[in-house]
């Protein structure tokens, strides 16, 4: 009995059971219906809303396509232009490559013709260096020996004074009263007298002198350079200066610049001891200017020694101007007599003109002719008075 009760609860169970999950799937079942009503609704209007989209993707696309084939258009007119851009462009940078290869081409065959002239004088420099070298070489043989550095010091002194005075104005080598020959002798006129110059040069000294290095080596070198030098100035003094033939002075020439420099700069006594002595040191830049004064007196002196030829010859200039003065005082009379003769052929001349204008205006009157014509004097009155009233009218 409780079997089947049981059985029967459980019946009633499992039917209960199987209505509420009847009902649970018609519940489900009608939910699901209307969803899929309302996504049928929504299908249907998002379709709606699609064809819509389509068509306006259509229209967009219809336009895209114009657009597209604008562009392309455009971008194969801008492609041939840019060709033919980039054609010109390449066109003229190739022209202007070619221009500058050639001007570059021609600047360097020009450079290259250059270089080698440049070469070709510095050859031709290179050759006179060479001599230029040889020449010193044989400057310094020359200057080595004694004999041939007082030759050299005499020419140099001789091309100076060539160069400053008239052949007429110096002597080289001549040979005075007691015996001795200077180097040159220049002819001035009493006072001061012939002006004698001569070429020294201690050369060894001063060598010595600027290739010392020790004090003790250096004050030797400079005691025998001022040794040197004084015994020149001694010699100059003793042998050319010659009371009544030569001048009361002497000029002693250095070749060298530098020697000369080194005396006035390091040794200002051996100087003065020269201007005690009357032996003036000179070196070739000195000895010109010593020169041009040489040659400004001896022009001087010309001018006095012709002095009375020239007061002559202005002497004969005033007589001239003299006689010129006169001849025309008679010229200024000839022409203030042609100029009254003129005045008074100027007054001739108006008389006749004034007569000649009285003719002209003499009037014959038609019914006394006759009695016009037995009196010539009456009728010249008559014109004269005809002539004079306009004139009395004017005034």
């Amino acid at each position: 009995m409780e079997l089947q009760f049981l059985a029967i609860g459980l019946s009633v169970i499992i039917g209960l059971g199987l209505i509420a999950f009847v009902a649970s799937i018609t519940g489900a079942l009608s939910r699901q219906s209307d969803h899929l009503a309302q996504f049928a609704e929504d299908s249907d209007k998002q379709l709606e809303n699609l064809k819509e989209s389509l068509t306006a993707l259509a229209a967009y696309q219809t336009e895209l396509g114009g657009r597209f084939s604008q562009l392309a258009e455009s971008q194969a007119a801008g492609q041939t232009a840019v060709s033919k851009s980039l054609e010109e462009r390449l066109d003229s940078l190739t022209k202007r490559v070619n221009d500058n290869l050639q001007e570059s081409s021609s600047k360097t065959a020009k450079s290259l013709g250059e270089l080698q002239t440049r070469l070709g004088i510095i050859d031709q420099a290179q050759k006179t260096i060479n001599e230029l070298s040889g020449n010193v070489v044989g400057l310094q043989q020359i200057l080595a020996n004694k004999q041939a550095r007082g030759a050299f010091g005499q020419i140099r002194m001789e091309d100076i004074v060539r160069d400053a005075l008239p052949p007429s104005a110096f002597e080289l080598q001549a040979t005075l009263e007691n015996g001795k020959r200077p180097d040159c002798l220049i002819k001035m006129p009493m006072p001061p007298g012939p002006i004698v110059i001569d070429a020294k040069f201690p050369l060894e000294a001063y060598q010595a002198l600027k290739s010392a290095d020790e004090p003790a080596v250096k004050k030797a070198a400079e005691r025998a350079f001022r040794t040197s030098t004084l015994k020149h100035l001694s010699d100059i003094q003793e042998r050319y200066i010659i009371p009544g033939e030569t001048a009361e002075s002497a000029l002693m020439f250095l070749p060298s610049e530098a020697v000369y420099a080194e005396l006035h700069a390091n040794f200002p006594e051996i100087v003065q001891e020269g201007y005690r002595r009357r032996v003036w040191i000179v070196s070739p830049t000195t000895l010109m200017a010593t020169l041009n004064t040489v040659r400004a007196v001896l022009k001087d002196a010309q001018m006095r020694e012709q002095a009375h030829v020239i007061q002559k010859e202005v002497g004969m200039l005033v007589a001239d101007v003299d006689r010129l003065q006169r001849r025309v005082e008679d010229l200024k009379k000839h022409f203030a007599s042609a100029e009254a003769d003129i005045r008074k052929i100027d007054t001739s001349a108006d008389k006749i003109s004034r007569r000649s204008e009285r003719i002209e205006t003499l009037q014959i009157e038609e019914d006394g002719p006759a009695a016009g014509l037995e009196n010539p004097a009456s009728v010249t009155d008559l014109a004269e008075n005809r002539a004079e009233k306009p004139n009395q009218a004017l005034n």
